[in-house]
């Protein structure tokens, strides 16, 4: 994981480092679920990261996956509140929904038999003045 988070920091050499950090902290959050979570933490597995302008002023990171998500990443809802303060786990895309403008996942090939070939998972934050 520090060389995704080292890769990343210097792609983003020059920008303004709250967005460097929000994006560092989203970055780590969505790899390690992918590699949790999927074929891609398996023998073999790979996991693809892209950071680009979507439009202007907003930068998209996308992370995709080797495939076999059970179901499309989301927020635990049915939690208590207790069960939120307990809680060892499930809390990495609430911090992805709070850090970035927008987030969201859509399947790599958007077939319905083609399921378990990937997903990827995407968060856009506003550039702002944080542009070099």
């Amino acid at each position: 994981m520090s060389t995704v988070r080292a890769d990343l920091r210097t792609d983003l050499t020059g920008f303004n480092e709250d967005l460097i950090e929000a994006l560092t902290l989203c970055t780590s959050e969505l790899v390690a679920n992918t590699i949790e979570h999927t074929r891609s933490g398996g023998s073999g597995g790979r996991v693809l990261r892209a950071l680009f302008e979507s439009e202007p002023g907003v930068l998209r990171l996308v992370v995709v996956d080797d495939g076999a998500r059970e179901s499309a990443p989301a927020i635990p809802t049915d939690r208590t509140e207790q069960e939120w303060l307990t809680a060892e786990r499930g809390r990495g895309l609430l911090m992805v929904d709070m850090l970035a403008s927008r987030w969201g996942a859509y399947p790599v090939v958007p077939f319905p038999f083609c399921a378990d070939l990937g997903m990827a998972v995407w968060a856009e934050f506003a550039l702002g003045g944080a542009q070099r």
